[in-house]
This record gives C-alpha cells, sequence and structure tokens, in this order.
C-alpha cells in the first residue's frame, strides 16, 4: 500500500525505517567484494525476500539496494552504464513489495556516496556529482520510490550535491550522515551542524540525521547533538558493535538492545528510528514491538545511554543541554 512519507510523519507516530541490506545478504551468500546492487538480476527473489521480511516485522520504510548504485561505485565492476537501469529495477523490486502489503509502507531510494573526493582534495566537481545522483535518483523514481533517501555521507558537498539532484529530479528526499570519526563525519561535519548544510538550498529535507557509525550507544549521543533540527530526525544505528571474529565481522547488538536502543532514540528526540548494519529482520521485530509499546520517558543523559546501550566508541561531547524539552512537532528545542 502506498504512502507518501510525509504523509507518514503527519500522523506523529514514530516510523520505523527497515534494518541492513549487505550483512544480511552475506548470510544468505553475497560474496566478499561482490555488488549487493548485481543481486537485482542474479537473485531477485532474494532481495525481495528481505524486504518481505523487514515489511512483516514491522518496518514503516523500506530502502532499496541501490546505496552504491552510482556510476563512480558501478565503474569499479565496468558497470557504470547500467546506473539508471538497476537503480530503477531496485525500486520496482521493493515496489511490488510494498503494492502487495495491507498496510502503509514507503519505498525509499538508497542513495549512498560516490566513493571519490570533492576538488581540491580530489577531481569530483560539484556539477559532476549532482549530475551522477541524477541519474540514480531518475531510475529510482522512474521505478516507483516514494523519496531519495541519501544516507552515510561524510562530506557536506556531496550530502548538498545529492540533495540538489534529489531537487532537479523532483522528488523529495532524507539525508544521514555517519558520524563515526570522534563525533565527526569523516569529513569534519559535527552532528549540530547538519541543519545548516540545507540553508541554501530551495527545497528543505523531509527529514535528516544520522546511520551507521560506530554503535547505538554512539549515534544516540549524535541524536542529543541535532535536538533543535528545524526538521524530524533520523536514527538509522548499527546493530551494536562490530568485532572481527575470524575473518568474518560480527555485531554484538541483540534484538533486546536493539529494542531498548530504539526507546532511547525516541526519547532522544528520534520521529524516525532503524537499523543499520547488522540489523536482521529479527532485530527489527523486537524494535517494532518497543515502539509500540514504548512509553514516553525523559530525555536521556549520556550516562544513562552508556549504562542501558553499553560504552561509547567516541569520546562524550561536554556541551549537550540537558534541559532542552520536546515540541509538539516531535524534535526537541
Amino acid at each position: 500500500m502506498r504512502i507518501s512519507l510525509s504523509e507518514l510523519l503527519a500522523t506523529h507516530k514514530i516510523v520505523l525505517a527497515d534494518g541492513a541490506t549487505a550483512t544480511n545478504y552475506f548470510q544468505i551468500g553475497l560474496s566478499s567484494g561482490e555488488p549487493p546492487e548485481f543481486w537485482l538480476d542474479s537473485h531477485p527473489e532474494r532481495v525481495t525476500e528481505l524486504h518481505q521480511q523487514f515489511v512483516d516485522a514491522g518496518a514503516d520504510i523500506i530502502l532499496t539496494n541501490t546505496f552504491g548504485a552510482n556510476r563512480h561505485r558501478l565503474k569499479l565492476h565496468n558497470a557504470q552504464h547500467r546506473t539508471y537501469e538497476l537503480a530503477k529495477r531496485a525500486a520496482e523490486l521493493a515496489r511490488e513489495v510494498v503494492d502487495a502489503s495491507a498496510r502503509p509502507v514507503v519505498v525509499a531510494g538508497s542513495v549512498g556516496p560516490t566513493g571519490e573526493l570533492f576538488e581540491p582534495l580530489g577531481a569530483l566537481t560539484h556539477d559532476e556529482a549532482v549530475d551522477t545522483f541524477e541519474e540514480q535518483i531518475r531510475g529510482l523514481l522512474d521505478g516507483g520510490a516514494d523519496v531519495a533517501w541519501i544516507e552515510t555521507m561524510s562530506a557536506i558537498e556531496e550530502v548538498q550535491a545529492a540533495a540538489q539532484a534529489a531537487i532537479n529530479v523532483g522528488m523529495p528526499y532524507v539525508a544521514t550522515c555517519s558520524f563515526d570519526t570522534a563525533g565527526r563525519t569523516m569529513m569534519g561535519l559535527k552532528p549540530d551542524g547538519l541543519a545548516a548544510v540545507f540553508a541554501g538550498l530551495e527545497i528543505q529535507p523531509i527529514a535528516m540525521g544520522a546511520n551507521c557509525g560506530v554503535g547505538a550507544s554512539d549515534i544516540l549521543v549524535t541524536i542529543l547533538e541535532m535536538v533543535g533540527a528545524p526538521v524530524p530526525l533520523v536514527s538509522k544505528g548499527n546493530c551494536g558493535i562490530p568485532r572481527f571474529e575470524g575473518i568474518e565481522i560480527r555485531y554484538s547488538g541483540t534484538p533486546e538492545l536493539m529494542s531498548l536502543y530504539a526507546g532511547m532514540a525516541i526519547d532522544s528526540g528520534a520521529r524516525i528510528v532503524g537499523g543499520c548494519c547488522g540489523t536482521s529482520p529479527e532485530h527489527l521485530a523486537a524494535m517494532r514491538y518497543a515502539i509500540d509499546h514504548h512509553a514516553a520517558g525523559t530525555r536521556p543523559t549520556i550516562e544513562q545511554i552508556i549504562e542501558v546501550i553499553g560504552p561509547l566508541t567516541n569520546k562524550p561531547p561536554t556541551d549537550i543541554d540537558p534541559n532542552r524539552r520536546t515540541s509538539r512537532r516531535g524534535v526537541r528545542n
């Protein structure tokens, strides 16, 4: 059943976004170094099955299998010419699952970073980046996606280019960054500076926030630093802390931990809560239950986050105001 993200947020309910894509694919056969987007051809049934599992677990938003479906990422596999085709196909597969659902679910077109550096550090220009993202987002729109979901960004220039591309294509957008380097993105953006990134754009994002990063505790602190943002906040955290077990990466988060994370994300100010790396449909079902049975609490302190969810990887900030209140719009001011 189709619904826009704006309509979903207008219900004033907490919205559940889905979990991981690639880390779940690895559990069912994706090889290291194999682009997940190639499964759109070789294993479309596995792609739709994961979408279905997330919908069955209670997701209100599912992300397309297009995180790396831009010409710069695909050129590593000599498939840069397939950007539009793969983006459109991914949206079509997600759309099939959602259209068959008895309840409304949003199809979000995943738009990840190019992997390139902007000039003067690298060769990527603003115009080339916008054109790159336009090609991908146009495919997502034509395939039936409802919103462009710009995620795991690090550079201000890349966030702005992806947002401008969505605006040019005529698609609403959400933007999240990964604050995984001492509480900042790899390129130095702080959480409380994200809203200013969109100041000069004609159309603002529907929601903004954080995803991925280094762990559930850290992303909660990131959300605390974003309170007061002019749009609803997104918290899409990793399933605990990643650790190597042999040659494989495992995530420490249990379904119980992720349910606790979901409740604390709400109290921290998030309106859209989901999981990133390591988050399975089982984890998401636990988060759905936690959201549906959540009793509003006070804004947690960093100490409470550490006590309930676990230790931080990043050094905690010292300037978070614990007295901010939640506004009627669902964000804190």
